[in-house]
């Protein structure tokens, strides 16, 4: 069992996508598919959250292209665009977290990331959004070959960069992922939006009251 020991907060883990970054596979295939129950049945039945999900754990994308391309070779122009067009999913920063993310950095904790992100496109990310070079350190999944909601990936976390959890804060977006950290001590927040992550911020202290 974790120590549960109350200790300042000096350390705050983000999470990328759906925290701080706007990745949605719709941001692109809205602009593909003409009726939008077609779209989804496609995101649901071929580039699943599943498949996708492999190339978070560090399956290639030539590997996972191809296994498609042969499942669903009537589909071959719709599968290839995840891949060639895969930037224009990412919608942007989420502007509010953002912002927190500066704020608590200017507060003098220190900020690292654990996310779910394929080795291949995330090193494309870090040209994008310029708040990625904040960080102190950054857990890729992909790089580790080991993603969420596996606790190793939160116990290599700890050891690499000698966080003590019970003096952390862990912010995701995926309640299992939340809970996951919350068994290693972490303060751990279901992120709902920016708002409401800066209300229990305040209330850990990591933050002030406005």
């Amino acid at each position: 069992m974790p120590d549960t020991t109350q200790r300042p907060i000096s350390t705050v883990v983000f999470d990328l996508g759906g925290v701080l970054i706007d990745w949605d596979p719709r941001h692109l295939y809205r602009e593909l598919f003409a009726d939008p129950q077609e779209m989804e049945v496609f995101l649901r039945d071929v580039v699943s959250p599943d498949w996708n999900a492999e190339q978070d754990a560090g399956r290639t994308w030539a590997e996972a292209t191809e296994l498609l391309l042969r499942q669903y070779p009537d589909q071959a122009e719709m599968i290839q665009v995840y891949v060639d067009r895969w930037q224009d999913m990412l919608a942007g920063p989420i502007e509010g977290t953002v912002a927190i993310l500066r704020e608590v950095i200017d507060r003098g904790h220190r900020v690292l990331a654990l996310t779910n992100w394929s080795a291949e496109t995330f090193p494309r990310a870090r040209g994008i959004f310029p708040f990625l070079a904040w960080f102190e350190g950054i857990v890729v999944s992909g790089d580790e070959r080991v993603k969420k909601p596996d606790p190793e990936i939160w116990r290599r976390l700890i050891e690499r960069y000698a966080v003590d959890p019970t003096a952390a804060v862990y912010i995701d977006d995926v309640p299992e992922n939340a809970r996951v950290a919350a068994t290693f001590g972490f303060h751990a927040i279901r992120f709902e939006s920016p708002e409401q992550l800066r209300s229990r911020l305040i209330e850990l202290g990591v933050l002030p009251a406005v």
